[in-house]
């Protein structure tokens, strides 16, 4: 950058009341030569297409995926690799493949106009078009289409049928006979609704042949195919009501527990590796009880009868406890054990009493352990609590092991294990101001659940190894990785950091860094596998001193990531190759290598300008990887490759229209910030850009996204921040500094990073410099709303959901989680690193609405009125202060709307205001009516004032 452009741009923004919105004139931005593409528009938001799910054959042969526009009817695509023959099923979704690599099903959703049209009319649910299913063939490619379905489902493993269910037919109403001789009717049957269950249909995919059982409540399929269970209230006739058992090898169901209509079944649950089943009965017959009185049932196969196995009577918690209906039963992989669940009896209202007779208040004690906010979010979860007990199934001795201090509960060993995991937040969760709370860590005893306590306070949280051999944490504190050996009753320190950080090197929050992870553990867990910020260690419990870094990537800063291929692994195989990621910081290039088994070296397969995905997908029993790739300008379209990536070749093309459009380019750009510190940031231009030109440029930010150089933006809807992708095709150029923060200061260190940063491009020729917008949202839009304050070389500022006051945000609640914002100033990202009470002057300090009025950029705010992360009175403070003061300002609150847009209505007006906005300060675009004259509460709905002001 030119030090005298440098010096004479900080004078100038230092003169008080200096406006560059007064004194400079407006002078049109000149398209020169015709525009060889289009540029994006809004109108293309809605047929842009996204991969939206994906699946493969476990033989390799197919590649199963949805493509769908953003609104609109999408499709299902099959595409055989071999020949690279493509069909598709129109509104396909939801697909599921048959172990045999046979056959893909899934759901046909009826067409968007029709379900409008259908809402329009005011058309009852039960009368809104209905899913169909659609059973493909592979091999034949014929498509089997079954209308007015509700659900399938497809064993996992093994099996070749399925099991669906019908909606209840609509029978069209009949006229009265109101004649004298009149017949009475017989009774009718009772109706399918979710009360009495619907039609489910068994279907052999190889014959064709259907079964069909009456009045289906739920149903479940075993993984390994063989077993189908399902709930039914009955025909009355045939049909007992109860729950039903069907053998894949025989083709016979059988009742094994026999019920009423009005008895409820849920949960069934089958064994993983075992014939075994679970479920939960209530034979409460009265719908209007509160107090309900599941029970647990247990049935294995070559036994005829379900055996009652805990209710209340003999459940293994508290006296007066109940078996949990909400906790679904689960087997140990073994089948030896079953975990279920128990919970208190609930407390229940006085249904007697009158709605003015009861009595509504929250009483806010100085020791709640959770605040009133934070029990009203999780009213939902607490009433649904349960807490682990085991039912053992050869001595079928029932053990109680978690309880109302020992909530949290983790199976070991694939619930194999003699012991369970267990965190207890007890004697800590009064520390509200603490989002992480402390914990101390319990083994439970599976066979007479006595617990033992292994590790007290922990800042972070335990898991166990894949064997049950450690429980290991990373412990803030101390940033080192721990280790439990259960059977010494040992805890071992695995690092130091004396050779390297195993924690964030960059963090510049008020509080301990986070562990870059971990890979996983080696067979028998002998070793854990642990990252720091390049490379992959290896590390054993028993001998730590001895770790091993089994890749070099520190030496050229690239960082390497574990591939895991097989989503059933439980151990990383080092006498194996293993696949990893890798990430090269200085050239943002990405790409895949091999750790190989012979000498540990390192093998390159792929690698490049590009973002290559986290993800791999390989087929089960085929030699073949399946991974997405993009960049700025390339969608992150499917690929595969075989092992050594010597081909690779494009599967999918979602979306071949963007050819038409002018899109853009991305560079890393790099500057001194005010303090000397080295900083980066992109910027993207336009597709046709001409260094000879000035260009209008927008500014938005949000921490660090220098990292994002080859991420793809597709045009869409805004939720929160701007689309790049949209900004640079219509003639801007888009700037996305960096920003590094000094504790106390984030307002000073976003202006240290970001204006050096906007010189510096200014400096390059091509930006006009009276032609600058920013934009931030949350973290960003508290900033924007803080610079707006300090400099006046922005023409025009977007802040979203923005917090103006830090001294009246500091003791308000996060309203999504009910937690308090406390944690947000003293040890999180607004980085104050103290109380309010301990450093006032640095929360005025770095309060936006102290710099008020010596705001001369026009703002637009959006604040929505169900913010749950920024309450949305700080974006009405900012606004009252500027409106007050006569300051240019707009806020834009979509009701009922959370701290981003949700709904898609909302996004695309935002998206249109948004642009509107820009273009009109930085491209003398046309003045729309509501930046000119707003929108009287009375037209909102029925006028958005979008239109241009007419001169």
């Amino acid at each position: 950058m030119s030090k005298v452009l440098l010096a004479a741009c900080v004078l100038l923004l230092s003169i008080p009341g200096w406006s560059q919105q007064k004194q400079r004139k407006k002078t049109p931005v000149k398209i020169v030569g015709p525009l060889v593409k289009k540029p994006l528009s809004h109108s293309v938001y809605d047929f842009w297409q996204d991969n939206t799910e994906r699946v493969v054959t476990n033989d390799g042969k197919y590649f199963v995926y949805g493509q769908n526009p953003q609104e609109g009817d999408g499709r299902m695509i099959i595409r055989e690799l071999a020949t690279s023959r493509i069909d598709s099923v129109p509104r396909g979704s939801g697909a599921r493949l048959t172990a045999d690599s046979e056959f893909a099903v899934f759901k046909i959703k009826p067409q968007l106009n029709l379900v409008k049209e259908a809402k329009r009319a005011k058309k009852k649910k039960e009368e809104l078009p209905k899913d169909s299913l659609a059973i493909c063939n592979l091999r034949t490619r014929s498509v089997l289409k079954i209308a007015d379905v509700l659900g399938f489902k497809v064993p996992e493993k093994a099996g070749s049928w399925l099991a669906y269910q019908l909606e209840a037919t609509v029978a069209p109403k009949e006229k009265k006979d109101t004649t004298a001789k009149a017949v009475k009717s017989p009774k009718s049957p009772k109706k399918e609704n979710e009360e009495n269950g619907y039609k489910m249909i068994l279907r052999n995919l190889k014959t064709g042949q259907e079964q069909m059982f009456g009045y289906v409540r739920e149903y479940a399929v075993s993984e390994n195919g063989k077993w189908l269970a399902f709930a039914t209230a009955g025909n009355d006739s045939t049909l007992k009501a109860g729950v039903y058992v069907w053998d894949a090898s025989t083709d016979n169901a059988k009742l094994i527990h026999e019920g009423l209509s009005k008895h409820r079944f849920s949960k069934l649950s089958f064994a993983k590796t075992t014939d075994q089943l679970a479920f939960i009965a209530d034979a409460d017959t009265n719908s209007k009880t509160q107090i309900r009185l599941p029970k647990l049932y247990h049935w294995k196969s070559g036994t005829d009868k379900a055996e009652l196995i805990a209710e209340e009577s003999n459940q293994p918690g508290s006296t007066g406890w109940l078996v949990s209906a909400h906790y679904a039963p689960e087997f140990s992989k073994d089948g030896t054990k079953l975990y279920f669940g128990t919970n208190p009896r609930p407390i229940v209202a006085d249904t007697t009493l009158l709605p003015d007779e009861i009595v509504n208040v929250e009483v806010w004690h100085w020791q709640d352990k959770n605040l009133q906010t934070r029990q009203k979010v999780t009213l939902e979860q607490d009433k649904k609590r349960s807490y682990l007990a085991v039912y053992h199934v050869d001595s079928k001795k029932r053990v109680q092991l978690g309880n109302e201090k020992l909530t949290d509960t983790e199976l070991v060993n694939e619930g194999n294990g003699g012991f369970v995991l267990a965190t207890s937040t007890d004697k800590y969760s009064h520390e509200h101001w603490d989002w992480n709370p402390k914990g101390d860590v319990y083994l439970i005893n599976t066979s007479d659940g006595t617990a033992k306590r292994i590790k007290e306070k922990l800042e972070g949280s335990a898991r166990m190894s894949p064997e049950g051999k450690y429980a290991y944490w990373f412990s803030n504190p101390d940033t080192a990785w721990f280790a439990y050996d259960v059977i010494k009753g040992q805890t071992l320190r695995l690092t130091t950091n004396k050779q390297v950080n195993f924690a964030d090197e960059e963090d510049d929050h008020p509080d301990f860094p986070n562990p870059y992870g971990l890979a996983g553990w080696t067979k028998g867990d002998e070793q854990v596998i642990v990252y720091d910020r390049y490379d992959l260690w290896e590390v054993a419990p028993t001998a730590p001193e001895n770790m091993r870094r089994l890749t070099k990537g520190r030496e050229e800063k690239r960082k390497y990531r574990y591939v895991k291929l097989d989503p059933e692994e439980h151990n990383i195989d080092l006498s194996k190759s293993i696949m990893l990621s890798a990430f090269h910081e200085p050239s943002k290039q990405t790409g895949y290598y091999r750790l190989n088994s012979a000498g540990g070296t390192i093998a390159r397969l792929y690698e490049g300008d590009f973002k290559a995905g986290n993800a791999v997908l390989k087929a089960k029993n085929a030699e073949k990887l399946f991974f997405t790739k993009e960049t700025f300008r390339d969608y992150p379209d499917w690929h595969v490759a075989d092992p050594d990536f010597k081909t690779v070749t494009k599967i999918t093309n979602t979306n071949p229209q963007q050819d038409e459009y002018n899109w853009g380019t991305v560079e890393m750009v790099n500057w001194l910030a005010g303090d000397g510190t080295p900083l980066q940031g992109l910027l993207y231009k336009p597709e046709n850009f001409d260094p000879s030109r000035k260009y209008p440029m927008m500014v938005y930010y949000y921490e660090k996204n220098t990292d994002n150089l080859h991420m793809h933006f597709v045009p869409k809807p805004i939720r929160s921040y701007i689309n790049f992708s949209y900004f640079a095709s219509n003639g801007y150029v888009v700037f996305v500094p960096d920003i590094v923060y000094k504790i106390g200061y984030p307002g000073q260190s976003a202006y240290n990073c970001l204006i050096p940063g906007v010189l510096s491009q200014i400096d390059k020729g091509f930006v006009d410099q009276d032609r600058i917008g920013i934009s931030g949202h949350s973290w960003g839009g508290y900033q924007t709303a803080y610079l707006v304050g300090q400099t006046n070389l922005f023409r025009a500022a977007e802040a979203g959901a923005p917090v103006a006051n830090m001294t009246s945000a500091y003791g308000g609640i996060r309203w999504d989680t009910g937690l308090t914002r406390q944690a947000q100033y003293e040890k999180t990202q607004s980085r104050i690193g103290a109380t309010l009470w301990e450093k006032p002057l640095l929360y005025i300090e770095n309060s936006p609405l102290f710099y008020a009025p010596k705001i001369q950029t026009p703002l637009l705010m959006m604040h929505n009125d169900d913010d749950g992360a920024v309450p949305w009175y700080q974006g009405i403070e900012f606004y009252m202060a500027l409106k007050r003061l006569g300051k240019p300002v707009w806020m834009l609150n979509y009701n009922g709307e959370k701290h981003g847009l949700g709904k898609r209505q909302n996004m695309k007006d935002f998206a249109v205001r948004l642009y509107q906005y820009f273009d009109y300060y930085l491209k003398d675009g046309p003045l729309p009516s509501w930046l000119a004259e707003g929108l009287p509460y009375v037209e909102k709905g029925i006028n958005q004032h979008l239109d241009p002001v007419k001169k």
